[in-house]
């Protein structure tokens, strides 16, 4: 099954995918680049990583919600996500939060708690420190004074290794032709909500086992990020990537292996 779906959130909607044919259930949210590029209509692009997970899993995979008003925050979009989800009859299940979705699934998990049977959090952060800051403090600066391209350039060098950046070089000024938006309010309006971002004080309400995944050349939310999400999270486990950064989900082969490893793994079981 792969599905291009839609779902009502109080006076708006949100864009989802869905894909697989199992029992249990997986739900990922992205990060920043949702705020440029939606998954809407992209269920047989996106669904081609988890291809394992098909059997035993259904996967859904959200966008932000359709209509964001002005001041959006992190909790906000979590508590718009619990609406997607019971919307849709997800009574329970895996959460995986990228980046910025990881944020979302932080406020998620910790004020939805019946909703989230396991939690994966990748090079996410529990509040916007001051590399995150840094970071997006300047994307969002270039959206006003230099080229899209030229912001697909930065932000490549910030969340990719060298060696990647060197191997995909032709490729990147087609990426910035697709993600181009006809407006970068979607974009800005996420952004924000990273730079008012702070979820330390609801990290111990997280009782669920978490993972969390996280290279130690994070150049967009430092390394120190992990450390501090295992510290606040009691049954926590942290997975480190060696020599990645924040794009470590798109050039480790073996990323969604662990996923996998992740979400079958029994209760009080090290991996």
């Amino acid at each position: 099954m792969r599905k291009n779906g839609c779902v009502a959130v109080g006076d708006t909607d949100m864009y989802y995918v869905a894909f697989g044919e199992g029992q249990k259930t997986l739900v990922v949210l992205p990060g920043l680049s949702d705020g440029l590029w939606t998954v809407n209509g992209k269920a047989w692009l996106l669904a081609g990583s988890y291809k394992k997970f098909f059997k035993d899993y259904t996967v859904y995979m959200f966008s932000r919600k359709n209509n964001l008003p002005k001041d959006y925050s992190i909790k906000e979009m979590a508590d718009d996500q619990a609406m997607a989800m019971k919307n849709l009859g997800i009574e329970k299940a895996i959460v995986m939060g990228v980046s910025q979705g990881g944020m979302v699934s932080q406020f998620l998990t910790a004020n939805y708690p019946d909703l989230v049977e396991k939690l994966i959090l990748v090079v996410t952060a529990p509040y916007a420190n001051d590399i995150i800051k840094s970071v997006v403090t300047k994307w969002i600066d270039m959206t006003s004074n230099d080229t899209h391209t030229n912001l697909m350039l930065d932000t490549a060098e910030k969340v990719y290794t060298r060696a990647y950046n060197e191997k995909n070089k032709k490729i990147l000024p087609l990426v910035a032709r697709i993600t181009k938006p006809a407006s970068y309010d979607r974009f800005l309006t996420n952004a924000n909500a990273i730079l008012n971002f702070d979820a330390r004080e609801e990290l111990t309400k997280i009782k669920c086992k978490t993972y969390i995944m996280a290279g130690n050349k994070d150049n967009t939310v430092g390394n120190d990020a992990p450390y501090e999400l295992k510290a606040g999270i009691a049954d926590s486990e942290l997975i480190i990537f060696d020599g990645l950064g924040h794009g470590l989900f798109e050039e480790d082969k073996n990323f969604y292996n662990k996923v996998l490893d992740c979400c079958d793994a029994i209760q009080g079981e090290t991996l």
